[in-house]
């Protein structure tokens, strides 16, 4: 009985020491898993916390790396670089009193720039808003008072009044109403004529509209030309001309009687002798010569001074080969002694009198620069392409005039007049160097 009771006391105990022993076990296995899983977490939360530290840091990077490539130019012609819009500058126009540069931008404004400024340090710029909308072109009225716009969205013209506040900063205010829809055509340019009596619209089939000012149209013309690739009013305000597929640019004379009324558009005269199509022109100042820019790879001088009325034709000055692609633009000093030619992001700019290469600009913007023109006096040429815009000095200008000055030097009789000669070239001189010595912007 005695024995019997001590194996079963014998049993129990080995039950109960087996039973610790797997307790103890599974408790062991337990504190090991808890510890893996705290070891765990604490390398998810040290992995969590580097990236959030150093994401910061890889996007500063990143940043500093974008701003870093953003596109720059230097030359030594580079008189100023115009940096205030935060898109893509879509045209540029100069005042006819000098004063102003307007640009306009993707980002929905207008800005009006101070050419005085040019050779400051700080270029300041107003800006104008376009409501519910962005313009794709501007150019400004005779009186430089107001600028017009065509709208992006509303495929149209608005106008805008410029009017200096009592403080003296400049208020800009919409006319109540927009153009009137009238040709759904992609638009490809807008003028205003220095007459101030009428605006032109011109799109890229073969359609050329001229507005009064209150938004009637006054006639509409179909330039025959299969497309259009480019249009414009000339500075003097008579003319109307188009170029485009066919090898020739047309010129119309918007004619009003003597009490102001409209009275027809007239074909005054061709430019006729490239062997393709024309990309597109200028004129000079007084309308007295064009150049023209074809896919012949030539550009053209005209002296379009000409009766035309009298069936007297434009005769050719000058034909010289340059480097042209689909969407090149030429440029005409207003005095039509400099040719400026953009090929690209590139700008060339000729002597119109020699046809000689006196600057190449390569890589001005980063991409292909839409809009090439000078400003009235003739001092700056100015292109757009990206976000900025960009003002050269016209040191050809500068040397033309020298040579013309020196010419007319030696042919000089008069010696007031050698001496005023001598006092305009060295005048002339002074200002070139000064151009050439002055610091890349």
């Amino acid at each position: 009985m005695e024995v019997a009771a001590l194996v079963a006391l014998t049993l129990l105990l080995g039950a109960l020491v087996i039973l610790v022993a797997i307790a103890v076990g599974k408790r062991k296995e337990e504190i090991r898993e808890e510890i893996e899983q705290a070891a765990e977490l604490t390398a998810e939360g040290s992995a969590a916390k580097v990236p959030a530290s150093k994401k910061p840091k890889q996007e500063k990077l990143r940043v500093r790396k974008d701003k870093a490539s953003q596109h720059t130019f230097s030359h030594q012609l580079l008189a100023a670089s115009l940096k205030s819009h935060s898109a893509n500058v879509t045209c540029l126009d100069f005042s006819s009193n000098g004063k102003y540069l307007a640009s306009c931008a993707d980002d929905r404004t207008v800005r009006i720039w101070s050419t005085k400024d040019f050779l400051e340090r700080e270029h300041k710029c107003l800006r104008a808003n376009v409501d519910l909308d962005h313009a794709t072109l501007v150019r400004f009225s005779p009186d430089s008072r107001a600028f017009i716009t065509w709208l992006a969205n509303g495929d149209t013209i608005r106008i805008f009044k410029m009017t200096k506040k009592e403080d003296g900063t400049m208020n800009f205010k919409a006319a109540p109403e927009d153009f009137p829809l009238k040709h759904k055509a992609p638009i490809l340019n807008i003028g205003i004529a220095e007459t101030g009596k009428f605006i032109m619209s011109a799109y890229t089939d073969t359609t050329i509209h001229i507005w009064d000012l209150k938004g009637e149209i006054l006639a509409s013309l179909n330039t025959n030309q299969m497309t259009n690739s480019y249009a414009a009013v000339s500075p003097c305000g008579r003319f109307v001309a188009s170029c485009g597929f066919t090898t020739d640019v047309k010129v119309w004379e918007v004619c009003f009687g003597k009490g102001g009324e409209f009275k027809e558009v007239a074909r005054a005269f061709d430019l006729k002798g490239h062997s393709a199509g024309v990309h597109a022109f200028a004129f000079s100042n007084d309308s007295h010569k064009m150049v023209t820019v074809s896919k012949d790879g030539t550009w053209k001088l005209w002296n379009t001074n000409v009766e035309y009325k009298k069936q007297q034709d434009p005769y050719l000055l000058r034909t010289v080969p340059c480097s042209s692609s689909e969407g090149t633009l030429a440029a005409l000093s207003p005095d039509g002694r400099v040719v400026a030619i953009s090929d690209g992001c590139n700008v060339a700019m000729f002597n119109a009198t020699t046809g000689q290469l006196e600057e190449e600009l390569h890589g001005i913007h980063s991409e292909e620069i839409n809009d090439l023109r000078f400003d009235v006096t003739g001092r700056f040429l100015a292109c757009s392409g990206d976000k900025a815009i960009r003002v050269f000095h016209n040191a050809p200008g500068y040397r033309a005039a020298i040579r013309d000055m020196q010419d007319m030097l030696k042919k000089a009789q008069n010696e007031a007049m050698k001496q005023r000669l001598q006092q305009q070239i060295s005048e002339a001189q002074r200002a070139l160097d000064t151009v050439l010595a002055a610091p890349n912007e």
